[in-house]
């Protein structure tokens, strides 16, 4: 199984995006991650550079689309946060003989195939590094390894330059790629409004949840 894989991990999503808590009700905010995952998820689909895609997860939505996709779910780490369901696909995937692996959060709906091709373009050889940063430059929305443990990965907000560090600590000079719709990842009330400015916004479900309720005026009547 050479190759570059994805590892997605998805936390169950019951309860998710608990940052828009004060501007989202609990339903919309989980309509909004399911919305979102499902836009992720086929955008990796669309992918043609990918060996494989595997979900690290116990989130029965998600099982089912990787079904339906032909796609691996494996439920090591599950619930050992973000960092930790990377570490766990990536260990299984590297044991059945994987050459890469590529990983990136369900929260970044404007992202499409052209952008994830691209970042595996940008990835050359067996041994790499290569990462597309958050807008803010503060996530790590997309980092592309081979072979699969051989950088230390730590995600959270603040993982972008660690993970640079940590690329080199393990004498790697990583790719920095920059795409908009991978970049934009949604946390905050103040990403929501981003997203709806980012052009690559239209013509998403995401966009079209969010009109449907009224997130557009708002976010203008709190300023943002």
């Amino acid at each position: 199984m050479s190759g570059i894989w994805a590892v997605i991990p998805v936390k169950e999503l019951e309860g998710a995006k608990q940052r828009l808590a004060g501007f989202l009700s609990p339903e919309e905010r989980h309509a909004l991650a399911i919305t979102m995952m499902e836009e992720v998820l086929a955008a990796l689909a669309g992918s043609t550079r990918l060996a494989g895609v595997a979900l690290v997860t116990l989130e029965a939505r998600a099982v089912a689309i990787a079904k339906r996709e032909g796609w691996r779910v494996i439920e090591d780490g599950a619930r050992d946060g973000h960092t930790g369901s990377v570490d766990g696909g990536r260990r299984v995937l590297a044991a059945e003989g994987a050459t890469g692996i590529l990983t990136l959060p369900i929260d970044i709906p404007a992202t499409v195939p052209g952008e994830i091709d691209a970042a595996l373009a940008a990835h050359a050889g067996s041994a790499g590094f290569t990462i597309v940063p958050a807008h803010d430059e503060q996530g790590s929305n997309t980092v592309i390894v081979s072979p699969p443990m051989a950088v230390k990965l730590r995600f959270g907000e603040n993982s972008y330059f660690p993970h640079l560090d940590a690329a080199r600590a393990a004498g790697m000079e990583p790719q920095v790629v920059r795409q908009p719709g991978i970049a934009m990842d949604i946390d905050h009330p103040v990403d929501l409004a981003a997203f709806l400015r980012l052009p690559q916004s239209y013509g998403t479900r995401t966009r079209a949840l969010l009109e449907a309720m009224a997130v557009p005026r708002r976010l203008g009547e709190a300023g943002l």
